[in-house]
């Protein structure tokens, strides 16, 4: 920040009368804000701030213009977590103007210094608010990440059978989080079935197929087979219309079937086991086969 001598002779002025700017810089925030913020907690930052961009302005420290610019990126990121809107951010670094301009108005001599504390303000008030929207950019994106997480379990159906149940669209992004997430949990649990359920996706297409079959071909890698469940008969007439293709991969319409499927391939079966005291009841019942004559 370039520093000349109409800023060095602002910033003198701004010092003396200190306490006055602040004190109205803190009645415009405040009221702004509408009661989100106490006048004590708004006041305390408008000072640190305040003492920043004298000591910017004066030029007796080099380090006050970088120490400003952090300070200016810390409150605009808190503001844009705790949800204050891009205006009650800007309008703590603009109402700076109003507020010196009110001390100043009536000293004529002191206008072309105004002129340039208000240039240096807004470059200042443009710097806040593309802090707050990177701060509300990385914000929405932690968002979409969690949400993504929470989208995308991985649940334990039998020992050895892990399911992935998918609900909504599926592109590259959630694609490689789903790979991701099942082949940590193959690894850490030994399981050496996968199924993924597409039940709940939106739609399947070339490029859904196309997920699914990395997925699957990954897992394999690993050791483990995929079983794919959820084909509804809509799903089935545009994957062959699509002329999509499987190739070797088990498909089942629902997860039951896909669990079903595995336990029969390992030679397991669910069903009730008959106690002794039912079987004995069933052989006293049955007919009596004639002796020989």
């Amino acid at each position: 920040m370039d520093v000349d001598s109409s800023q060095a002779r602002m910033a003198a002025y701004m010092r003396d009368h200190q306490d006055k700017v602040v004190g109205r810089w803190t009645e415009l925030v405040v009221a702004g804000l509408r009661g989100r913020s106490s006048v004590a907690e708004v006041r305390r930052e408008l000072e640190d701030l305040y003492s920043l961009v004298v000591r910017a302005m004066s030029g007796a420290d080099e380090q006050a213009a970088g120490e400003l610019t952090a300070v200016l990126a810390e409150l605009s990121g808190s503001r844009a977590r705790n949800g204050f809107t891009p205006r009650d951010t800007a309008l703590g670094v603009f109402a700076l103007k109003d507020a010196v301009y009110e001390l100043v108005a009536d000293a004529a001599d002191l206008a072309p210094e105004y002129l340039a504390f208000s240039r240096m303000i807004d470059d200042l008030g443009l710097l806040t608010f593309e802090t707050y929207a990177a701060a509300r950019e990385q914000i929405i994106a932690d968002q979409a990440a969690s949400m993504l997480e929470l989208s995308t379990p991985v649940i334990r159906l039998w020992d050895g059978v892990i399911a992935v149940p998918l609900v909504g669209a599926l592109d590259s992004a959630r694609t490689q989080l789903v790979m991701e997430k099942l082949l940590e949990t193959l690894v850490a649990t030994g399981a050496d079935h996968a199924v993924l359920d597409i039940t709940g996706v939106s739609t399947v297409d070339t490029e859904v197929a196309q997920h699914l079959l990395k997925t699957v071909s990954a897992a394999r890698l690993l050791g483990a087979e995929c079983i794919v469940s959820g084909i509804r008969p809509q799903v089935a007439q545009t994957i062959v219309s699509l002329g999509i293709e499987f190739g070797d991969i088990a498909t089942k319409a629902t997860l039951a079937d896909a669990l079903a499927h595995v336990l029969d391939r390992r030679g397991q079966r669910i069903g009730q086991q008959r106690t002794g005291q039912q079987r004995l009841g069933q052989q006293r019942t049955e007919p009596q086969q004639p002796g020989p004559a």
